[in-house]
């Protein structure tokens, strides 16, 4: 009886013993990333945000990765996220919209961007409009008709330029008044001015706790985005009327119109919150890409003179003709190199947010489903595996490699932004206009900052001096 009872012991602890084994087995394939969530419902977005003030934000994820590994987990912006600072995973999570990931981003950006807008959107609506931008931005409407806009805005810009200025607003000027030609064949005048002003105040609202009574950042976003989709609103249903009279116009607005004649009609709540979300893709990243590839320039004096260089040699070639073509934007080889480096050391767009569809395996951790993810562009970018002396700026790194693996400025997968090409044009014609017409020496000492956005904290003021300019 005691022989028994000693061997259903036996097997009685030898299964439970497997069990168990096999139990933590199994929570060892299925383990989440490791990381720290840090204080209740805020999470580590204090620290987040404190480090993104700084010059230098890299500590807050490079003590993380020092810690826990490329991918580990935190929680900021009220929500426990993923953070991949690892490129082929970031590859993954971006290659795999719609079908692992979807777009998630925190609210305080989703309600001043709007439900409708293409950043939120998903599945075949998303593709609709993603295919829809792109036609308005690939390389042959750039050759054909948007490249005259470009460089016409932009000359006339540069043409105001005297003595003291702040090159970050002159730049954000350029931008937004390129953008809006674009959507709504609205050319500069008081009316623009005064919605990029309020533009600006949207947009500081991004990466705010979004709750108006503890931020008043926040607050002032939330009472901009409200004047500006006002604004648009009026010039809708003004073009409404206008096509109904038989005028056409060839920009994004009238697409969006002729889009009632296929199977999807949209209201003007859509079209506004489409059309904001699009000034956001076209305003601040590039202007900001602008006025920093100026500022590494001014401080790679070695660089500034290839590139001067380069520019001349093509002002010699065309003469008197002051007009940047197509042939003159292909004949910038150096042009490139210094502008995949400003993208990739600037990091505009710092990484973006994903949500597990379902339960997903990277790397030996499971996503579950749910779950925030952000892939972080800027840790690959600046990640020292990726790329030598990576936190360094050099352009010449691009003469001798044609690897792009890991350089993912504009995105990647069906996300990608539909404007890559015309951000690398106008950031080209811009920086052509200036070597040639203008020298420059910054005015004062600046920093960069990366919160809410990547700016330079004082604007960049440089004091310009105007060169031989060739008159038309």
């Amino acid at each position: 009886m005691i022989t028994i009872t000693l061997l259903s012991l036996i097997i009685t602890l030898s299964l439970s013993t497997i069990t168990l084994l096999l139990f933590t087995a199994s929570r060892r394939k299925l383990r989440s990333p490791p990381g720290s969530i840090g204080l209740p419902f805020i999470g580590e977005t204090f620290q987040l945000i404190a480090a993104y003030k700084t010059e230098n934000p890299e500590p807050f994820i490079d003590s993380r990765v020092s810690k826990y590994g490329t991918v580990f987990t935190t929680h900021v912006f009220g929500e426990r996220t993923v953070f991949s600072a690892d490129a082929e995973s970031n590859r993954f999570i971006l290659q795999n919209e719609g079908r692992f990931f979807e777009a998630s981003y925190p609210s305080s950006i989703a309600n001043l961007v709007g439900k409708h807008s293409l950043l939120l959107m998903r599945g075949s609506l998303h593709r609709r409009m993603h295919s829809l931008t792109m036609s308005f931005a690939n390389s042959t409407i750039i050759k054909d008709h948007l490249l005259v806009d470009i460089d016409r805005l932009v000359r006339l810009n540069l043409d105001n330029w005297t003595g003291r200025i702040f090159l970050m607003e002159e730049a954000k000027k350029i931008t937004f008044e390129l953008t809006l030609k674009q959507l709504l064949s609205i050319d500069p005048c008081e009316w623009t001015e005064n919605l990029r002003k309020e533009y600006m105040l949207v947009i500081e609202g991004f990466f705010c706790i979004p709750i108006p009574f503890f931020s008043l950042t926040y607050r002032r976003a939330i009472q901009a985005r409200k004047r500006v989709t006002e604004a648009l609103h009026l010039v809708v249903r003004e073009r409404r009327v206008e096509r109904e009279k038989g005028v056409k116009k060839n920009d994004m607005l009238a697409a969006l119109f002729d889009s009632d004649c296929d199977d999807v009609t949209f209201s003007d709540d859509e079209i506004v919150d489409f059309l904001v979300s699009l000034l956001v893709a076209g305003y601040d990243t590039t202007s900001t890409t602008m006025t920093l590839a100026v500022k590494f320039l001014t401080d790679t004096p070695s660089a500034l003179a290839q590139l001067k260089e380069e520019h001349e040699e093509i002002r010699k070639r065309k003469g008197a003709s002051v007009a940047l073509e197509w042939d003159d934007y292909k004949s910038m080889p150096f042009t490139q190199c210094v502008v995949n480096e400003t993208l990739r050391l600037s990091n505009i767009i710092s990484g973006v947010f994903r949500r597990a569809m379902s339960d997903v395996k990277i790397k030996d951790y499971t996503i579950s489903k749910g779950s925030k993810v952000f892939a972080s562009l800027r840790a690959v970018h600046l990640g020292q595996d990726n790329f030598e002396d990576a936190r360094v700026f050099n352009p010449w790194r691009w003469q001798k490699t044609s690897d792009l693996t890991n350089f993912m400025p504009f995105g990647g997968g069906p996300r990608r932004c539909p404007g890559y090409e015309l951000a690398r044009v106008a950031l080209s014609v811009f920086l052509h206009h200036l070597i040639t017409r203008f020298s420059w020496i910054p005015a004062e000492e600046d920093k960069l900052v990366f919160f809410p956005t990547t700016r330079t904290q004082k604007r960049y003021p440089i004091i310009v001096q105007r060169r031989n300019v060739v008159v038309e």
